[in-house]
């Protein structure tokens, strides 16, 4: 007579993959969101065969040329292209909003987890950290890290990465938590399964959708975060291009130059935009899948 095998319990989740994938093809706003993101992407990975010029070259014969077929978007008061500038500057900025909300997720998720898993004293003291992270203006946070640990692209992500964690924290925490009071994880725990497992098999998977909602929101913070510091000096520095440093240097020729001023503008604007966009149809699309399985 052999003994019979306990599996452990799964926690009721329903594929969301192609359900939330569906209802997102119904909303052609974000479907052009994500279409604009993913020629964006597209234009950073290839900046460098996309670029008719290197974007440091500089032309003394042609400084703040108007759009020509020899220059399509101008040339700056050094006589540097601005369509090879920007391909550039899309790359950095976007490498290093992707970099600082990467590094908010990873460590305000493994802090959220704690917190709502264990609870008691770990949540306690997990949260007093994360509160007091909060009780300073981001903005100044990051700007005194920067200030602290010298300007540049890795520093700046690094601190833009310490503002964005207890965003993500308390999200984990709130999901996980509530997660943690279901009858399964009672189920799971009752049977021996480790808190590995049933963290990485049960809590982590039900907590995911608020989570990626949050992640496309805070990227467009992220860009004008980063925009902000950059514009300020704090972090991408010259002659290396970024949307930032590109809006400061084209005030100094506004009055020649006008339009250099709203074409890093108005793509950054874009990209903020398409990302709350995202955001927000990912947030209906979880819902109505919520409310489907209800």
């Amino acid at each position: 007579m052999t003994a019979a095998t306990i599996s452990p319990p799964r926690s009721p989740q329903v594929p969301r993959g192609q359900t939330v994938l569906g209802k997102l093809r119904r909303q052609p706003m974000t479907m052009a969101a994500v279409l604009f993101i993913a020629m964006l992407g597209l234009a950073a990975l290839l900046a460098p065969v996309l670029s008719p010029y290197r974007p440091h070259d500089t032309d003394y014969f042609a400084i703040l040329q108007t759009p020509s077929p020899a220059h399509l978007l101008g040339t700056d008061d050094l006589g540097r292209d601005i369509l090879s500038r920007m391909l550039y500057a899309t790359r950095a900025s976007l490498l290093a909003c992707l970099q600082a909300v990467g590094l908010a997720v990873f460590v305000g998720v493994i802090i959220g987890l704690l917190a709502g898993y264990f609870g008691g004293w770990i949540d306690r003291l997990l949260m007093i950290v994360i509160d007091s992270l909060l009780a300073i203006p981001g903005l100044l946070l990051a700007l005194a890290l920067v200030g602290a640990l010298g300007p540049g692209l890795v520093n700046a992500s690094f601190a833009l990465s310490i503002i964005f964690v207890p965003v993500f924290a308390r999200i984990t925490r709130i999901q996980a938590a509530a997660v943690n009071q279901e009858p399964y994880m009672e189920a799971s725990r009752s049977i021996g399964l480790t808190h590995r497992r049933s963290v990485l098999r049960h809590l982590l998977p039900n907590t995911a959708a608020p989570l990626i909602v949050q992640i496309f929101i805070t990227l467009g913070v992220a860009i004008v975060a980063e925009g902000a510091m950059s514009y300020l000096g704090m972090s991408i520095q010259p002659p290396e291009a970024s949307w930032g440093n590109m809006l400061q240097r084209s005030f100094s020729t506004i009055n020649e130059a006008p339009w250099l001023i709203f074409i890093p503008g108005a793509l950054m604007t874009l990209t903020v935009l398409a990302f709350q966009v995202i955001g927000d149809g990912l947030n209906r699309s979880f819902a109505l899948d919520t409310r489907s399985e209800t």
